[in-house]
């Protein structure tokens, strides 16, 4: 089954959120993530506002974790500290 990474993201640094995006990108694509939502237009109808939706698909659960914990991921996500408020969550797909 196909892994999902959902984020929320409130960005509160632009040049450090872009900094964390030239090494998030390359990372995410290397463990097999596809992005399906990259910011563009979302409306929140329930919850707290985010200004930033993604939505990346990896062929797995597991390959999903595995990018997320991974060392080219890491140093991205070093990169974004205090440069935005962020909720993460990897789910499973259901096919």
């Amino acid at each position: 089954m196909k892994g999902y990474w959902i984020g929320l993201v409130n960005v509160t640094n632009q040049d450090a959120y872009a900094e964390y995006g030239k090494l998030a990108g390359p990372a995410i694509t290397k463990h097999g993530g596809k992005f399906l939502a990259r910011g563009g237009k979302a409306k929140t109808l329930e919850g707290p506002e985010h200004a930033r939706v993604v939505v990346v698909e990896f062929p797995s659960y597991e390959a999903a974790l595995k990018c997320y914990n991974s060392p080219e991921y890491h140093a991205a996500h070093e990169k974004q500290k205090g440069a935005a408020a962020r909720n993460i969550t990897i789910t499973e797909g259901l096919a």
